[in-house]
This record gives C-alpha cells, structure tokens and sequence, in this order.
C-alpha cells in the first residue's frame, strides 16, 4: 500500500504515517446514556421504603393471623376441658343425680352450654355414620344419633353425615373441615361412662370466617396505608432531592456555560451543607480560573506591548544595517541592549505571573539582622551612592527572606536610577509588635502625591531619573506583588523636592496561605 504526501509537506514527513490514510470526518465518540442523580436518588428510596414496608405489611398479617390461631386454640381447648371437669363430676346439676348413660350426660352438658355465633357444638351417641355396627366401639345394635343443642351456628355440619364420618374417623383429635361457612377448626373427645354399654363423641367446632375477615381487612389495610406512603415518600425523595441536588444542577449549567472569554458566571449559595459547600468551592474555583485566565491574557498584552517598541528598533536597524564594520559593530551594540531590555521585560512579567500563584512566598523563620545584613552588602553594588545602614531588626520574623531582599534591592535600585551619584540613600529595618518594616530613603527628586497610586500600576513609569533611563516600569510593581503576597503592603512618603522613602510592611509571624 503506497500513500501520496499532502500538498505542503515533504517525503520526510510521509514516511512517520507510511500505510495510514484518512478519509472523511473521524466519528464522534459515543455518550453514555446518564442516569439523573434526582431519579437515581429516588428509585433507591422508594426501593427501601417498599422494601420495609412489604416487611412491615407481612409481619402484621403473620402477627395477627398468630392471634387468630391462639384464640381458636384457647376457644377449643377451654371447651374440651369444661367439657371433662363436667364428665368427671359425673352428676347432674340440677337434679344432684348421678349420670348413667353418656346420652344424659351429652344432652345435660349441651342445655346448659351457650356457644358464640362462631362456635358449634354437638354429641354424637354410638358409631360414626358409614360405619359398620361396633366400629366406633359401641356395641352392635346400639342407638346411633346426635345431640345439639343450642342457637343455629353458621353452617350445622353436624347434620352431615359425611362431615360427621370425616370428623369422627379421624385419626388425630383436632383437624379442620372445609364447610360452605369456610374453614372450621374442629375438636372431639371419647366419652364412655364406667360399666355403661354405650360410648359416645363431643365435638366443638369453630368458623374462622369472620377471623379470617378481620386478618384480610387488617392486612389491606395495613397494604393500602403502606401503599400512600411509599407514593408520599418517592413524592417527598423527589422533592428533597430536587431541592439537594439543586446547587449541583447548577454548578453543571454553569460550568456547562463557561467559556474562556466568560468566567463571571456564579452560583448563589444557600444553605449550610456538603452541597453548599460544593457550590462555594466551585465558586472559589471560578474565581481562581478566572484570577489566572485574567492575568494570563494580561500577560500576553502587557508582553505583546512592551516588545513591540524593541523589536521594531532591532528590526529597523538590522534592515538599514550597511557594510562599513564600525556601523555593523554599534548595530550590534544597539541590538543587544535591545534583546538585553526584551530579555529582563520578559523575566520581570513572568515574575509577577508568578506572584499569583500561592507557592509564590515560602515563608519561614529568618533573621532579621542578618537578611538586612546581606541586603545592604548587595545594594552597595548597584551604584556610586551614599549608602547608609540607618537601623538592623532584631529577632526573627516568618517571612520568604530571598523576596524580601529581591523587594528591597528593586528600591534601592530605583533610588539609585532617580539620584545622582553621591548622593545619600539610606536602607533599614525595624521590628515592631506587629510587623517588620524594611525602607529605603533618597534625595531624589521625590514624587508628586498625585502620582502615588499610579507608580505601582504595570509599566508606570514617573519623573525622568538622573540617568535618563525610564526603565520598563515593572520594579514598583513587583515591589506590591512581594508584599502582597506576604499579605503585606508597600508604604510610600514622598513630595516633589523632598525625596522619597519607600517602606515594605510585612506582618510579624503571620500565617501564609
């Protein structure tokens, strides 16, 4: 497979890309279908309140279908056991006489018995209906019958002969029979009288219908309470939701809306948590951003100004350079001096860039003496001046000591550019309560009170030094940039014809951030 190079470049360049060839736009990469955080939120709430709810719905029914149970039981078992406190007295209550046949003794029982409307109770004498004579172990020919008495139960299951058959053919003591009355919950017990031929069953019944009823109809509405609940609970997790997650809503519509050239946009903060928080750090963040794209674009038009003039000048003089050599050698020399100027605007700009960094100043503890020590060594070397040391700081103070002196060294430089050789220029330092003073003082010119504001501006440059070089007119704000960043300020005493006393106030021991 060959490829042709692309008008404009060479066979050099081909050779990086030998077999790939590109046609046609590259395909969008595909977006991942997001889930709202508002939905999400939700649909987990609603999930665990059905959850728990569906526990609470069934752990009622289970609750009261075991009331229900208990009080069938205790129904039945009472029953039975009055029934045999009654057969073991063995005598009539009203006549005192003793019983001597078990039908006596079903139908006395049974007279003085008055069951709910969900009981039923009844005798029976002799064998179970279907069964052969002496089965049910009466003996053969016996009266077969049953004895009830009482007011009507739901359903009378003791005239049906098969549900009586089912009930006493049972092997165990207590079942449950199914009856067009629902379920009833059913008990019996063997009745024989000593030397009496004839046997004979109680049974007690009870219909768990109406029970049964009251389980369902507590259960629903159990279900259906739940059910408005868990529908008021997504309605109030939508709600809550909504109004949580609104701060971050915003924060994506506005960093949605953000753009280089708008960085203005912010988030108004309500409330006290996390998600305010969020908010305020988002708005912090924006005003960092917008801090360092402000100074970036300041940067490059401060740059783009102050090179223009130089870099015409080198231009224009390399353009009309002839070929005498003693013009090309001061061609040269002006060039140099041009790229030299070019050169210290540049580190001088990166310089206050920099200034807005927080890792700008690295405070720690220095001495005061001997920082003031080393700065007054290294202003005598800037020029033929007077130089007086006026007072040394003791102790020691948090401060970053190299920005300090290159602070103070970019005064005493300027005191030297607007004064004339000889001239008496005094530095010092003093330590107060509260901060650490650093000044330099001259017998320039001085400067008008109009005019002490504007000098720490970017490329302001004041009254015309005694050398006639105006420099770019970036020291006096560098100068602020160092004190600021140690949360400090510059102080300014000066008059036309007074001279000029520059001092550097910088807080004593405190925190940098």
């Amino acid at each position: 497979m060959t490829t042709e190079s692309p008008p404009g470049t060479d066979a050099s360049d081909t050779a990086l890309f030998p077999t790939m060839v590109l046609r046609g736009p590259l395909p969008e990469p595909r977006q991942r279908r997001r889930i709202p955080a508002r939905l999400l939120i939700t649909a987990w709430v609603v999930l665990l309140m059905a959850a728990v709810l569906s526990l609470v719905t069934v752990v009622t029914w289970r609750a009261v279908e075991t009331k229900v149970g208990e009080r069938v039981d205790r129904a039945l078992s009472q029953e039975i056991g009055e029934f045999q406190e009654f057969a073991q007295a063995g005598t009539d209550p009203d006549s005192g006489a003793p019983f001597t046949d078990v039908p006596t003794l079903l139908n006395t029982y049974l007279a003085h018995q008055y069951p709910d409307d969900s009981e039923i109770l009844f005798g029976w004498v002799g064998d179970a209906p279907g069964t052969a004579p002496g089965a049910g172990g009466s003996p053969a020919g016996s009266e077969d019958g049953r004895i009830r008495q009482g007011q009507e139960p739901p359903f009378d299951l003791s005239a049906e002969p098969d549900m009586v058959a089912e009930i006493l053919g049972s092997p165990d003591a207590r079942g449950r029979a199914q009856t067009p009355a629902g379920t009833v919950e059913w008990q019996r017990i063997h009745v024989v009288l000593p030397g009496e031929g004839t046997d004979g069953w109680f049974v007690i019944g009870y219909f768990t219908a109406e029970d049964r009823e009251v389980v369902a109809s507590t259960t629903g509405t159990v279900a259906l309470v739940s059910a408005v609940g868990l529908l008021a609970a997504a309605t109030a997790a939508w709600w809550v939701a909504g109004r949580v997650l609104a701060p971050v809503r915003l924060v994506r519509q506005a960093a949605a809306h953000i753009t280089e050239e708008d960085l203005t946009r912010r988030i108004d903060v309500s409330g006290r948590d996390d998600i305010a928080a969020l908010a305020e750090q988002f708005n912090s963040m924006l005003d960092r951003l917008e801090g360092a794209f402000t100074e970036q674009r300041r940067f490059v038009d401060d740059a783009g100004h102050e090179l223009r003039t130089p870099i015409t000048i080198v231009r224009g003089h390399l353009e009309l350079m002839g070929d005498d050599p003693e013009e090309r050698r001061e061609v040269v020399r002006l060039v140099t001096d041009e790229l030299d100027r070019m050169g210290r605007i540049v580190e001088d700009l990166l310089l206050l860039a920099k200034a807005q960094q927080p890792d700008f100043v690295r405070a720690v503890p220095v001495s005061l003496a001997e920082l003031t020590s080393d700065i007054d060594a290294n202003v005598r070397r800037l020029g033929d001046r007077d130089w007086r040391l006026e007072s040394v700081a003791e102790g020691e103070g948090d401060l970053d000591a190299q920005r300090v002196a290159q602070a103070v060294v970019q005064l005493a430089a300027n005191a030297v550019r607007h004064t004339e050789p000889g001239s008496v220029v005094r530095i010092g330092s003093a330590l107060d309560r509260d901060h650490v003073l650093f000044w330099v003082a001259d017998q320039g010119p001085g400067i008008p009170a109009e005019e002490h504001g504007r000098i720490f501006e970017r490329f302001s440059r004041g009254g015309g030094s005694a050398r006639g070089d105006r420099g770019a007119g970036l020291g006096l704000a560098i100068v602020r940039a160092i004190a600021e960043a140690h949360h400090g300020r510059v102080d300014l005493r000066s008059a036309p014809g007074a001279g000029s006393t520059f001092t550097l106030v910088i807080p004593h021991r405190k925190e940098l951030v």
